[in-house]
C-alpha cells in the first residue's frame, strides 16, 4: 500500500476521531426504549392551533427540532406533564442526539410543586438524565441543566424529596448565576425557589425572591406562560396574592390549550375573595378536564377535573349558594373512575362534602359522612382521610355525641402518629389542628369553657403558623374562624369580633367569617361596623337567590338601621 502523503495523516485521524464522537453521540435503541417514554399526539382542548404561551429555549439540538422544542417547554411551564412529555418523545425519536430532550423528559417527572414523584417517575427520570449524560454533543450550558435535575434523580432511596429539591434548587441557582442572560434558567430558578421553600417560613423569603426573578423578565415576554404561571405561584399567600392578581387575569388567555393554565389563576381569586372569578376559572378549567378526558382515551374523569371541582365547590359555598354547590356534590357522588388517583383526586372526594356540610353546620350530615368510593386506595392518602374524621368529630361533638366524637377524634390522633413516623411534619401539622379543634368542640360540650377555648386558641395559633397546601383553596373551616363561634357561643362577642376580623384578613369574604362579625358586632353594640359587615355579606353572594337563613337576618339588619 503506498503511504498517505503527510498531510493526509492528520485528515484521516481527524475524521476518525470526529467518526467516533459522532458515534458516541447517539445513544442506543435499547437505551431509549428502556425509558418508556410517553408518546402520541398531543391532547388539546382548546384553540385548533393549540395555544400554550411564547417560548424561546436555545440548545445545541438542530434546527429542525427547535419548534418543537418550544412547545415542550410552553407545555412544561403549565405543568401539563404527560403532554410535555410525549414532544420531548418525538424529538428524541426525531433526533436522538438530542440531549436536553432527556433533560426534558426528567423535568416531566419531577413536578416541584405537587406531590413527590412515583418510584417509576423517579427511576424514569434516572434513566433520562443517564442517557443526557452519555451524549458527548452539547455545550456547557446544557451540560449544567443536565447536571442540576440530576441531583433531585440522585441518591433518591437515600435522601427524602425536600432535600434532593434544595439541592436541585441550589443548582439551578448557580446556574442562572453563571448564565444570567439566560431567561429560561431565571424562570427555572424561581419555580425551584418556590418548590424549595419552607411552608412554616412566614417571611416568604423564597417566593420573594422568585417573584422578584420573575418580574424583572414580564412584561417583556407578555406571552411567556411560566412567567406568569409561576407569579401566581410564588404569591398565593395571604398579604402576596394582591400582587399577583394581573398574572392571574393573564395566565389563562397566555395558555389557553391548558386546563391548568384555566385553573391556576383561581389560587389568586379565592386568596382575594373573588369569587365570581373564582367560580369561572374553574368551570372553565373543568371542562377543558373533561375534554381532556375524553379525547385521551382516559376511563371516567381525569385528576385536574377533580382539582377544579373542589375550588369550584368552595366558591359556591362562600357566596352562600348551595343550589349549586349542592348540585356539585351530586355530581361528584356519579364519579367513580378518575384516572391517576393522587393526592388532589383524594382530597377533592374528602374535602368537598366535608366543607358543604360543615360550611351550613348541617352536624347531623357531618357526623355520618361517608369516604367516597372505598375502591379507591384510601390508606395511602392518611391527610386526606383525616377530613373525613374531622368532620364526623364535629358533627358528633355539636350533636352532643361525645363518645363517637372521642372515637373520631382518636382517628385523628391515629393518623397524626402515621404521618409523623412517616416523617412528613407539614401533613402531620395539619391534622394536629383538626385533632385540637375537634377536642375543642367536645370539651365545650362538657362544658369546660376555659379548656375548650384554650385549646381552640392553640389549634387557630398553630394553624397561622402553617400556610395552606397549594391542593387546596383553604382550610376545611379556618381554626381562628372556628375559634370566633366558640367565643360567641359562650358570650364573650369582644374577643369573638377580634377572631373574625383577624380571620378576615386572612380569609376575605368568606360567608361565615363575615357573618360572625357581623353578629359578634351587633353584640358589641357597633351598628355601624355590623352593617359594614352585613353589606359585604350582602354584595358577595349576589346575584344568586341564595336561600341561606344568615342573609335574612342581614337584609332584616339593614332594614331597621335605614
Amino acid at each position: 500500500m503506498k503511504k498517505l502523503l503527510p498531510g493526509l495523516h492528520l485528515i484521516f485521524a481527524l475524521f476518525i476521531l470526529v467518526s467516533c464522537r459522532q458515534r458516541a453521540t447517539v445513544p442506543s435503541e435499547s437505551s431509549i426504549d428502556s425509558i418508556y417514554l410517553k408518546t402520541g399526539a398531543i391532547v388539546s382542548c382548546g384553540p385548533a392551533d393549540k395555544l400554550f404561551g411564547a417560548v424561546s429555549f436555545e440548545t445545541s439540538c438542530s434546527e429542525k427540532v427547535k419548534k418543537d422544542f418550544d412547545l415542550a417547554i410552553s407545555i412544561l411551564h403549565s405543568f401539563e406533564y404527560d403532554e410535555a412529555e410525549k414532544v420531548f418523545a418525538k424529538i428524541i425519536k426525531d433526533e436522538p442526539g438530542c440531549a436536553m430532550a432527556y433533560w426534558g423528559v426528567a423535568m416531566c417527572n419531577y413536578h416541584p410543586l405537587w406531590s413527590p414523584p412515583t418510584q417509576p417517575e423517579l427511576v424514569k427520570g434516572a434513566k433520562a438524565i443517564a442517557v443526557a449524560k452519555s451524549i458527548s454533543k452539547k455545550t456547557q450550558r446544557e451540560a449544567d441543566y443536565i447536571e442540576a435535575i440530576e441531583l433531585y434523580y440522585k441518591d433518591s432511596e437515600k435522601l427524602d424529596h425536600r432535600t434532593r429539591a434544595i439541592s436541585f434548587e441550589k443548582a439551578m441557582e448557580k446556574l442562572h448565576t453563571t448564565y444570567p442572560n439566560d431567561k429560561e434558567s431565571a424562570i427555572f430558578y424561581a419555580l425551584a425557589l418556590d418548590a424549595a421553600a419552607a411552608p412554616t417560613d412566614k417571611t416568604f423569603a423564597n417566593q420573594k425572591k422568585a417573584y422578584s426573578i420573575l418580574t424583572s423578565l414580564y412584561p417583556g415576554q407578555p406571552e411567556h406562560p411560566g412567567i406568569v404561571h409561576y407569579i401566581i405561584h410564588s404569591y398565593d399567600y395571604p398579604g402576596l396574592a394582591s400582587q399577583a392578581l394581573t398574572a392571574a387575569r393573564k395566565y389563562a388567555s397566555i395558555a389557553p390549550s391548558s386546563a391548568h393554565a384555566q385553573h391556576m389563576p383561581s389560587h389568586i381569586f379565592t386568596r382575594l375573595g373573588l369569587w365570581d372569578e373564582c367560580i369561572q376559572s374553574n368551570l372553565t378549567a373543568a371542562e377543558s378536564a373533561k375534554c381532556y378526558a375524553e379525547n385521551a382515551g382516559i376511563k371516567g374523569h381525569w385528576d385536574e377535573e377533580m382539582h377544579a371541582l373542589d375550588y369550584l365547590m368552595y366558591g359556591y359555598l362562600q357566596k352562600g349558594d348551595n343550589e349549586q354547590a349542592k348540585k356539585l356534590w351530586d355530581y361528584l357522588k356519579t364519579i367513580n373512575d378518575v384516572a391517576p388517583f393522587n393526592f388532589k383526586v383524594a382530597y377533592a372526594f374528602a374535602a368537598m362534602p366535608a366543607r358543604y356540610v360543615l360550611e351550613n353546620k348541617l352536624w347531623k350530615e357531618a357526623a355520618s359522612l361517608e369516604v367516597h368510593n372505598k375502591k379507591f386506595d384510601w390508606e395511602q392518602h392518611h391527610w386526606q382521610r383525616a377530613i373525613v374524621h374531622f368532620a364526623r368529630a364535629m358533627g358528633a361533638a355539636h350533636l352532643g355525641n361525645i363518645d363517637s366524637a372521642r372515637a373520631e377524634l382518636k382517628s385523628l390522633s391515629i393518623i397524626h402518629d402515621e404521618l409523623t413516623r412517616q416523617k412528613d411534619a407539614y401533613k402531620a401539622d395539619h391534622v394536629l389542628v383538626q385533632a385540637k379543634t375537634a377536642e375543642a368542640w367536645i370539651l365545650l360540650k362538657e362544658v369546660k369553657n376555659s379548656d375548650a377555648i384554650r385549646l381552640m386558641t392553640e389549634a387557630a395559633d398553630m394553624e397561622d403558623k402553617t400556610e395552606k397546601h397549594p391542593v387546596s383553596p383553604g382550610e376545611v373551616l379556618p381554626a381562628r374562624e372556628l375559634l370566633g363561634d366558640m367565643l360567641l357561643q359562650i358570650n364573650q362577642p369582644d374577643k369573638a369580633l377580634d377572631a373574625y376580623e383577624a380571620n378576615l384578613k386572612k380569609h376575605p369574604n368568606r360567608f361565615n367569617g363575615l357573618y360572625g362579625a357581623a353578629v359578634a358586632a351587633q353584640k358589641c353594640n357597633k351598628p355601624d361596623m355590623a352593617r359594614a359587615r352585613y353589606e359585604q355579606l350582602l354584595s358577595i353572594s349576589q346575584p344568586t337567590n341564595s336561600k341561606r337563613a344568615e342573609l335574612e337576618v342581614a337584609r332584616g339588619f339593614i332594614e331597621t338601621k335605614k
